[in-house]
């Protein structure tokens, strides 16, 4: 009885990593304000873009009256790259980037109002990737980076914990 015992307080263990590793992480890029630079605009759109702790930031704005745009849909691309663009909740937009680019061709298709456009220009972010949260180490980090291999672990930890209970209850 006390091995099977012992199993229940691995398996609970296992079960409360398993959550803390899949639920959201706070990264640096969600909550620091960053000076953001033009880097290219058309007669309605200003596209304005700043480095980030492991990324880009990206804000898009009327030309006409600085107010924030309303954003349906936007792509993303880097030197012909597609990137993931996530909407941050000032408005803004982070795009994670694994490297550091240096004068590289950054394209924004957006779509807003009905209207679909293409900006483009040239962006500098020094050292993305490096020195940031993702590359801190430790076994979150690898657990944040591998969410399916997580659900996985997890899925498993209660199957197992139900398969203990029921033999238990069979026994």
């Amino acid at each position: 009885m006390q091995a099977v015992s012992g199993l229940n307080w691995l398996a609970a263990g296992v079960l409360a990593c398993s959550a803390l590793a899949c639920g959201p992480q706070l990264h640096a890029s969600d909550s620091a304000a960053v000076p953001l630079t033009p880097v290219a605009h058309s007669a309605l759109v200003t596209l304005e873009a700043g480095p980030a702790a492991a990324g880009l930031v990206l804000r898009l704005r009327h030309t006409a009256d600085q107010t924030p745009l309303s954003v349906t849909d936007l792509t993303v691309s880097v030197d012909g790259r597609s990137q993931l663009a996530m909407r941050r909740e000032d408005g803004s937009w982070f795009v994670p980037l694994s490297e550091a680019i240096t004068d590289d061709q950054l394209e924004v298709v957006v779509a807003h109002d009905g209207i679909r456009e293409i900006l483009s220009g040239r962006v500098t972010v020094p050292g993305a990737g490096t020195g940031s949260a993702r590359n801190a180490g430790g076994a979150a980090s690898v657990l944040r980076d591998h969410k399916q291999m997580a659900w996985w672990i997890l899925n498993i930890t209660i199957v197992l914990i139900a398969a203990i209970a029921i033999s238990r209850r069979l026994s």
